[in-house]
């Protein structure tokens, strides 16, 4: 476990997680707004596992961790702190299942990661980065205090993005 809140806990993605992620990665939020990963079947949802989260466990000491309610320990999200090579400071992700948005899931979590961060990590400086169109990400980040910089690309895409940080 990585941390817990009132109603929440973050804990590492393992391997027994692939199914969890299938749903995530195909819901219609990620889709829009994140992109198609390919991921379909559990083997595919392993590598995505082995190959992101789990690698940046080893590599970073940190990275994207599943959420889950702690009433009932089921899966609703995931959210942590991504470390890319083309970024200047680590940058906080998080995305949820549609039926567990707009009650406050997102909000509670993420704030309680940016802190973990902040002052168990001792990361001084947290970005996020989201799509121009996507204003329900846009309130959360401003919610947690980040603030708009500027818009770019990465440099293999044409995908415009907006850039937030502390």
């Amino acid at each position: 476990m990585i941390l817990e809140t009132e109603r929440l806990r973050l804990r590492q993605f393992e391997q027994t997680d692939a199914a969890f992620i299938i749903e995530l990665v195909n819901s219609p939020g990620w889709l829009e707004y994140i992109g198609d990963r390919n991921i379909g079947t559990e083997e595919q949802a392993r590598v995505y596992l082995e190959n992101g989260p789990i690698r940046s466990y080893r590599v970073n000491g940190y990275g994207l961790w599943l959420v889950e309610r702690i009433e009932d320990e089921k899966p609703i999200g995931m959210c942590g702190i991504i470390n890319r090579p083309m970024m200047e400071n680590p940058d906080i992700g998080f995305a949820f299942l549609p039926s567990f948005m707009g009650v406050g899931y997102a909000y509670e979590i993420a704030k309680a990661t940016l802190d973990f961060a902040n002052y168990q990590l001792n990361i001084p400086i947290i970005s996020a980065i989201t799509v121009p169109k996507n204003a329900r990400s846009i309130r959360l980040i401003e919610k947690l205090g980040l603030t708009f910089i500027r818009e770019f690309s990465f440099p293999d895409s044409q995908e415009i993005l907006s850039l937030y940080s502390q």
